[in-house]
């Protein structure tokens, strides 16, 4: 067995709850983490066939659910194993000020709201007079460190390799990870920083896909490029995490409102439309057969994660935004449920992404990797 000591730290405070909603550090999250980003390691091999692709994981990570051919179950145990060294509550107790950006579609002609609470809603809240706060204080502060010990078979070294350098770069932990929060660093031998991106080519190839090709599965499974290479975009730097997470409220707004809605009154005529593409739930503006009545607007019942991940990182000269594409197709099961008319093919969805690319691409903030 092969054992390694990884220090974590964090850039961006972490929404990492127990059982009881404390905020602290915790295992689990992180070994889901790991698998996480060991399916988009190994996913090629396994010929991105999830069926394939989950077997191989249970035989890794442990599993006691899986079925042989002839109907009977079988168990593994875990071939990794993990251990934090300490499990420190949280000490973020007051969220910090919260800088103000422009949401165009709040009330009438648009509103200034905080950009940390538009990344954050539902770990943060907002209180008159307050302002942003933690809905359930405490949280992970941001600079909190902790040391995570992993112990595995040599024969293993390489997907772990792999594995924890796709963390390094893109890993994030915890509630609302997608919009940044809970950005991790990982050090230890042979980890790269966010600066090596650009030179990380060769293997960043070996986990990459044609977008396309990508959006044919209804799961994540690889990075995603297109004719100019790695779907990948950096910040400019800036002097803190705060001002970083407001960059990327900016982006999410303008990403998002680039698709206004034509048609779409949740209640009163809740169709299907390309913002529906991008994340849902969608806020008053629901799709009836992802919905279910309530008292003067939907319910809206189902969800599409973000395929956009990001993740604030430190180099030599400051706090960086990283925005990575990994994407897939609309989930089959929500697809079948819309009427045949208005379920959105590969063709409609690369459109809508590629619009999201352009927009990416437009912004003098930002600068493709």
């Amino acid at each position: 067995m092969i054992q390694q000591r990884i220090g974590l730290r964090f850039i961006t405070p972490a929404f990492l709850g127990d059982a009881h909603q404390v905020g602290g550090w915790r295992t689990p999250p992180l070994k889901a983490l790991l698998r996480a980003w060991w399916r988009v390691f190994a996913a090629r091999r396994c010929g991105y066939d999830h069926r394939r692709l989950r077997e191989e994981e249970g035989r890794l990570f442990g599993h006691a659910w899986l079925t042989a051919e002839n109907g009977r179950a079988w168990a593994y145990q875990s071939r990794v194993r993990l251990r934090l060294e300490s499990w420190t509550r949280g000490r973020l107790e007051r969220w910090p000020s919260d800088p103000p950006v422009r949401h165009p579609e709040v009330g009438q002609g648009g509103r200034q709201v905080g950009a940390h609470l538009y990344l954050g809603y539902g770990p943060l809240s907002f209180q008159t007079g307050i302002g942003t706060r933690l809905k359930a204080p405490p949280a992970v502060e941001a600079g909190a460190q902790a040391d995570l010990v992993l112990a595995y078979p040599e024969t293993l070294r390489d997907d772990i390799a792999g594995t924890l350098q796709l963390m390094a770069w893109f890993g994030t932990v915890g509630g609302r990870s997608r919009n940044g929060w809970g950005s991790l660093d990982l050090e230890a031998d042979e980890i790269k920083g966010v600066e090596d991106l650009p030179g990380g080519e060769p293997f960043l190839g070996q986990v990459t896909r044609r977008l396309r090709d990508c959006l044919e599965l209804d799961w994540p499974h690889a990075l995603g490029s297109d004719e100019r290479g790695l779907l990948l975009w950096r910040t400019v730097p800036k002097p803190s995490w705060e001002e970083t997470m407001r960059a990327l409220a900016e982006v999410k707004i303008a990403l998002r409102t680039q698709f206004p809605f034509g048609q779409n009154r949740d209640a009163t005529n809740p169709v299907f439309e390309n913002r529906h593409v991008l994340a849902y739930p969608v806020t008053n503006h629901g799709v009836l057969q992802w919905s279910r009545p309530g008292r003067g607007m939907l319910k809206q019942t189902e969800r599409i994660a973000n395929q956009l991940r990001f993740k604030v990182a430190r180099d030599a000269r400051g706090y960086v935004g990283l925005i990575v594409h990994v994407p897939c197709g609309l989930p089959d099961s929500l697809a079948r449920k819309l009427p045949p008319g208005h379920r959105p093919l590969v063709e409609q969805q690369l459109v809508v992404w590629r619009e999201v690319h352009q927009v990416l691409e437009s912004r003098r903030d930002l600068q493709r990797v």
